[in-house]
């Protein structure tokens, strides 16, 4: 037989061996049956074929081998739904009627939920529509740590506080690998702001990066075993995070033991060398950004084509480093697109409809309730006003990347208007976004009218519901560019003074990924905090308002009074945005919460707070002991009694704090927390695990975690600030 065809046979044949079995961390296999498959798929490869296969082909795809029966690797943007269709080489939608899916709920929403086995259905249902797209990797999900909420992209993100967003993102991982389809953890790392993205220097203490921005990331490789991750558009250090030795692979690959697919953002290097040598495996979008100009070859001329292989063969780099690659995306294609016993998935099911409607419920977030304003049982108001621009825009559409073509979409005014049919249900826009950056004058103009009609159909109404917020344009919540300022855009805090001053009876709603100003706080009886909810947004909200469902969000970041109330805003321009291209992390460990108990800030509303419309009372907690060691683990008892009249679910938050540590520490930090559902005038048990180890500190001194022998105090409550009587213990 000639070597071409026993080549080709031998390929062939491994595209249909091997056992696979699926558990709920994803497709596994004996570790020992995919390295002998990718030894032997990597001696049958040329050179010229392993390096097609460490580059794009197109906008979302990797070259496969058809020869050895290797396919094509297809990527989709998440991380809320699988995105529309782009052209093979364009970012313009390429108008399929078949590429629609289910939107689910921003990942602040899933973050507000504090629900794990939540994160575990989403990432389950979005890895089905993924799978029935033909789609083997998702582009998500993001764990970047909110440092501003001026930051475009927060919306993206699991929040402020890196334990919420590690035990959140391990789950979401899970269950969408556990369809043969690879999650892609991103962006790897101190992608903090949108402002000057591809230019921005960070500079962060190595005790920053292990105690906030890297514990997301490091669960989701070390316990979620996510297969792929994704590079920063930033630098750190002076370099770019794509083609960055010391992230990729020192601790990535070194100390996490990583052994997926690290892949570009898109158009994020700058040497053929540097990208080659720093761990980088796949290259996306760089150089030409997919634009052939007209020259189909473009690909090649990418920084891991062409001149990865002159390199190669010029003996500039060692091909050990290109096998090195290609082992990673060979192993990555065995648990994707060679895996022969992948579920088929399913999309825009009514299962997907019903659990995106479950998470956008359990995520709204209730702030303020006075007099009980809400719940509005039907029938209740004659009428009932709904004001605002964010009732009835599309709030899947926008934001880059994480743009959704949904296969359905219920808007606020919809979802209002059929749960309260025996109202009359009215609408007014109140504010308009368009012409804000374009026409000033014009914008401004309509905005006074639109104003002054809602004003005045306010004061006839008996209910108004004021629907408003942010949204998913330039510089607002979305990517490319942050937020100009922490007000609510569009005149919004203008017309919420106007209607309150108009109605008493004015409940508001804000859509948003961030915090923002709320200079009417004091006059608001009622206030949620709502997101963008996906394909039944409008349902979700409805339920929440009228009482079939009860309140159980918490805030995944810190709401405060004044944008210089946060650490990144307060320490001068060179914090944030940045000076000559580089920003400066000067706040260090003492993000979010950590600050304002640092610097004795009131916040608006603080990190983990939500209400409910019941009541609860917790008894005094229990712990098992009073002195411990590193290996051992606190355990805690609590009793929570439901003393309102109906059911509800609170979401019970351990923190941690240490008495006199050898550096400094937060007043507090989150370190377990349980959510429970209890019938009204019933009590249930509750009872949170805490390893003694996960209590350290960085040393960047020492470069090790540090446990001090010292009084540490347990702080649990229903919030960051609203603990019982703290317990203290030793550490010995």
């Amino acid at each position: 037989m000639c070597s071409y065809r026993k080549k080709y046979l031998l390929g062939f044949l491994f595209l249909f061996t091997g056992s696979v079995c699926f558990s709920q961390t994803g497709v596994s296999n004996s570790d020992r049956i995919i390295e002998q498959k990718v030894d032997s798929l990597l001696k049958l490869l040329s050179l010229k074929e392993k390096v097609d296969m460490c580059h794009a082909q197109s906008r979302f795809s990797v070259k496969g081998n058809p020869r050895l029966g290797i396919p094509e690797l297809w990527m989709a943007d998440g991380p809320h739904g699988v995105r529309m269709e782009i052209d093979w080489d364009s970012w313009n939608h390429s108008g399929w009627t078949n590429d629609s899916s289910t939107a689910f709920p921003a990942l602040t929403c899933l973050a507000a939920t504090f629900n794990t086995e939540l994160s575990f259905k989403y990432g389950k249902a979005l890895g089905a529509e993924a799978r029935y797209r033909k789609k083997d990797i998702i582009l998500g999900p993001g764990v970047n740590i909110f440092r501003t909420p001026l930051n475009g992209r927060n919306f993206e993100y699991f929040g402020e506080d890196p334990f919420l967003a590690s035990r959140m993102v391990v789950p979401y991982i899970q269950g969408v690998q556990l369809n043969g389809v690879a999650a892609c953890l991103k962006h790897f790392a101190l992608n903090n702001q949108e402002h000057l993205r591809k230019k921005i220097n960070v500079e962060a203490s190595d005790r920053a990066l292990n105690e906030i921005y890297f514990p997301a990331f490091k669960a989701g490789v070390e316990e979620g075993k996510v297969w792929s991750i994704m590079g920063a558009y930033n630098r750190f250090r002076g370099e770019m995070c794509c083609q960055h030795a010391y992230l990729i692979n020192d601790v990535l690959k070194g100390q996490w033991k990583f052994d997926g697919v690290v892949i570009t953002d898109w158009g994020t290097l700058n040497s053929t060398r540097t990208a080659a040598l720093s761990g980088l495996d796949i290259e996306m979008g760089t150089r030409t950004d997919g634009l052939t100009k007209g020259e189909f070859a473009a690909y090649n001329d990418y920084y891991l084509a062409n001149p990865f292989f002159n390199a190669i063969t010029n003996g500039d780099i060692d091909v050990k480093v290109l096998d090195e690659k290609v082992r990673r995306i060979l192993r990555l294609h065995l648990r994707t697109t060679m895996n022969t016993q992948k579920p088929f998935g399913s999309f825009a099911t009514q299962e997907h409809f019903n659990l995106s409607e479950k998470i956008a419920e359990e995520g709204i977030v209730l702030l303020k309730n006075e007099d009980k304003l809400f719940p509005v049982k039907n029938g209740a108001y004659k009428k009932i006003l709904v004001v605002g621009e964010n009732a009835v825009r599309n709030q899947t559409a926008g934001g880059g990347s994480s743009e959704l073509k949904p296969w359905i979409e219920v808007t606020p005014l919809k979802g209002i208007t059929d749960k309260f049919k025996a109202s009359e249900v009215l609408f007014a826009t109140g504010y308009t976004s368009d012409g804000y950056i374009d026409n000033q004058q014009r914008f401004l103009k309509k905005n006074d009218s639109l104003y002054n009609d809602a004003v005045l159909k306010a004061k006839d109404a008996d209910l108004v519901i004021f629907i408003g917020g942010l949204n998913k344009t330039y510089q607002q919540d979305s990517e490319g560019q942050d937020r100009v300022s922490y007000d609510l855009p569009y005149n919004q805090n203008r017309l919420i003074e106007g209607l309150l001053n108009a109605n008493k009876n004015t409940g508001i709603v804000i859509i948003s990924g961030n915090g923002y100003s709320m200079p009417w706080i004091s006059k608001v009886r009622s206030l949620f905090q709502s997101w963008y909810l996906g394909s039944v947004s409008g349902t979700a909200l409805a339920n929440i308002l009228s009482g079939d469902v009860n309140p159980s969000g918490k805030l995944p970041f810190t709401i405060t009074v004044n944008l210089n109330d946060i650490g990144a805003h307060s320490l001068g321009e060179a914090s944030y945005p940045g000076i000559n291209n580089t920003v400066e992390y000067k706040e260090d460990i003492f993000v979010g919460y950590r600050w304002v108990d640092k610097k004795k800030i009131k916040p608006q509303f603080e990190f983990g707070y939500g209400m409910s419309y019941t009541n609860f009372k917790i008894a005094a907690p229990e712990i098992n002991k009073k002195e411990f060691r590193e290996n051992d683990t606190l355990r805690i008892k609590v009793s929570i009694e439901n003393t309102g009249s109906m059911a509800g679910t609170e979401v019970i938050q351990a923190y941690i704090g240490q008495k006199s540590p050898k550096l400094p520490r937060p007043e507090k930090e989150l370190k377990g927390f349980a959510k429970t559902e209890i019938q009204p005038g019933s009590s249930k048990n509750v009872e949170i695990s805490i390893p003694v180890k996960s209590m350290a500190y960085y040393d960047d001194v020492k470069q090790q975690w540090v446990l001090d022998k010292d009084t540490f105090y347990l702080y649990l409550g229903t919030s960051s600030r609203q603990t019982v009587k703290a317990i203290p213990f030793k550490v010995i």
